[in-house]
Parts: C-alpha cells; sequence; structure tokens
C-alpha cells in the first residue's frame, strides 16, 4: 500500500473560526478588501449560531452565517463595502418572521439575530494575525467587537456576551466554545474522538495505563495525558462548557473515577456501561453516603437508545446525546 500523504492524515480537528481569519489576514497582507460578518446574537430558530463568521471578498467567501437568502444578502452588503476607507460597521437586527413590524429577514424560521458587518481595514492586520495564531495554538484569550474599540484581541477567557444599542460590544472566548474529556482511551473512545473531530469540540482524552496503544496513537485528540484515575478532579477543568464521558478498562476504575467527579461541576457527566452495572456503581456510591441529588448528575447508561453495539455505533449514539445535551435551550427563571 502506498504511504498516504501528509494532507489526509487525521490530525486534531482545528477550530471552525481559524479558516476565515487566516483568509482575512491573507487579504489584508495582499491589500484586498475583505469584510468580517459575524453573527453577535442568535435565539430560537434562526441560520447560523452565535459565533458564526464569514470573511467576504470581492470574489471569495470562507466560512458560513447560515446560508440560505439572509447570507446571500448580508454578502452581497458586505462586498458593497469591502475596500471603502469610509465604510463603518453596519450591525443589522434580523428577525425570521414574516409578520414581524421591522427587521424582516426574508426567512420564516421564527428565531432572531442581530449580524455585524465589519469592514477590515490595513490597521486591523496584526490583530488579525494574533487571533489567527491563538486558535492555532490554542493559547487562550478572547474576540472582542465594539462599537467603542472596533476589533480586539483580549489577553484573558471570557464567555460570550453581547450588547446591543448605539455603544454595542460583543465577546467571545476563543477556540472552542466546548470541552470533551473521555476517560478511557480503549477502542470505543478512539472511535468517539474520530466522531468528535467532527463537532468543534476541544478533546482530551485520559487513560491511566501508560502504554495503552489506542490512547497513544489517538490522532483526534488535541490533548492526552496518562493520570491516576483518583486525581481526576485536579485535571478536568469545571464549568459549564465542560462534558466529561467515563468509560474506563471496568468496574472499579469507573467507580474510581466517579468518586471523585459526582461533586464536580461540570455541565455532563456520563458513564458507559450495562444497566446492571450502571445500579451497581450507584448502589456502591449511594451506600458510601452520595445523594440523590448527587446520582441524578450521572447520566448512565450513557447515549441515546439506538441499539448500538460496535464501537463506532457506541460513539455515534454518545456523540447524538452530547449534541442533545449541547443544543437543549437553557433553562431560566
Amino acid at each position: 500500500m502506498p504511504p498516504v500523504p501528509p494532507a489526509f492524515l487525521p490530525t486534531p480537528a482545528l477550530p471552525r473560526d481559524l479558516p476565515v481569519w487566516e483568509h482575512a489576514a491573507a487579504c489584508l497582507r495582499g491589500q484586498v478588501g475583505v469584510v468580517l460578518l459575524c453573527v453577535l446574537q442568535s435565539e430560537g430558530s434562526s441560520p447560523g449560531r452565535q459565533g458564526f463568521k464569514m470573511a467576504v471578498t470581492a470574489t471569495e467567501l470562507v466560512g458560513s452565517i447560515g446560508g440560505g437568502i439572509m447570507e446571500h444578502k448580508f454578502v452581497e452588503l458586505a462586498r458593497s463595502m469591502a475596500g471603502k476607507d469610509v465604510a463603518s460597521p453596519a450591525l443589522r437586527h434580523q428577525v425570521h418572521r414574516k409578520e414581524a413590524a421591522t427587521d424582516r429577514s426574508g426567512l420564516i424560521c421564527s428565531g432572531e439575530q442581530w449580524v455585524l458587518v465589519f469592514p477590515l481595514s490595513p490597521h486591523h492586520l496584526p490583530t488579525v494575525e494574533a487571533i489567527g495564531q491563538a486558535l492555532r495554538t490554542h493559547a487562550g484569550g478572547a474576540l472582542r467587537l465594539s462599537a467603542a474599540q472596533g476589533l480586539q484581541l483580549l489577553p484573558a477567557a471570557t464567555g460570550y456576551s453581547f450588547r446591543s444599542g448605539p455603544v454595542w460590544e460583543y465577546t467571545e472566548r476563543l477556540g472552542f466554545r466546548d470541552q470533551v474529556t473521555i476517560v478511557g482511551g480503549g477502542h470505543v473512545g478512539l472511535a468517539l474522538s474520530r466522531v468528535l473531530a467532527l463537532l468543534d469540540v476541544e478533546l482530551t482524552v485520559l487513560d491511566d495505563r501508560p502504554d495503552l496503544n489506542t490512547h497513544q496513537l489517538n490522532p483526534y485528540a488535541h490533548h492526552k495525558r496518562t493520570v491516576a484515575y483518583d486525581t481526576l478532579a485536579q485535571e478536568i477543568p469545571p464549568g459549564p462548557h465542560q462534558y466529561v464521558i467515563l468509560m474506563s478498562f471496568g468496574y472499579r476504575t469507573d467507580l474510581l473515577a466517579l468518586r471523585q467527579l459526582l461533586t464536580h461541576p461540570v455541565r455532563y457527566l456520563g458513564v458507559m456501561g450495562s444497566a446492571a452495572k450502571i445500579r451497581e456503581l450507584l448502589a456502591t456510591l449511594r451506600a458510601e453516603g452520595a445523594t440523590e441529588q448527587q446520582l441524578a448528575r450521572v447520566r448512565a447508561p450513557i447515549g441515546l437508545p439506538i441499539h448500538s453495539r460496535t464501537p463506532e455505533e457506541i460513539a455515534i449514539s454518545i456523540a447524538a446525546e452530547l449534541i442533545q445535551e449541547r443544543n437543549r435551550p437553557e433553562q431560566r427563571g
């Protein structure tokens, strides 16, 4: 069999925005007019979610803000502004309902969006290049776009925020919004890593076996570490965008990991295993003093019920459950 060209070897996924910023930087270096489109806010059923971006020139497009007629309209607006020294940013509210009194987008999918049209100028090039470098190296930081300060790269990572009005301001964490940690780098962990590489997440795989080939050779993980499972709480950052999946070697190691993470504040904590194994795990933790509220946080057996059997089928069922959780509407009130 001939060797596989390097360009076709599997690698960890890159952040969705990186090609947009790289294209914008190349245009600015070549003195080609380029405009950034960015969805600053998205609610309900809308094409393109918060943070989706495009770089638009007179002849080229990189990225997407959701496609369809709305994207086409904004691309035409961006092209009318590209390369004009006097062009100022334009922030547009879009309502996707035909009965809306104002700001109708032409869509009828019922959601609403705020879309920014931001012409880039040569003086933006250092910041645009720095954003691209931060994305390539997973260095963190935050992007800020505002009426007052224009385009900024902030050193500290923050969450997403948006304020409309004359002094509008938008901030987002650079890189992947969601981080997934798989505890257990075996065959299912490898299959799940391959599926998750398509879902715009930063992926970490942990295992306590130093010579496990499916862990060491996993080409999809951004981070791989050999750790003791009784230190997991220190290895996995807390936060509302942290998803943790336990699929270790067996019952004993799953129990050890669960003891560590049962009260760890993450968005999602799931355990792979049969119903009988899960009952035994939870019963043991209950006997050790875990409360019903703590045990209710554990999603187990993990994955949507699609009668999956192979590592790949199990991986798809787990990924589908993660998507379900990630896209679940926020509970308010």
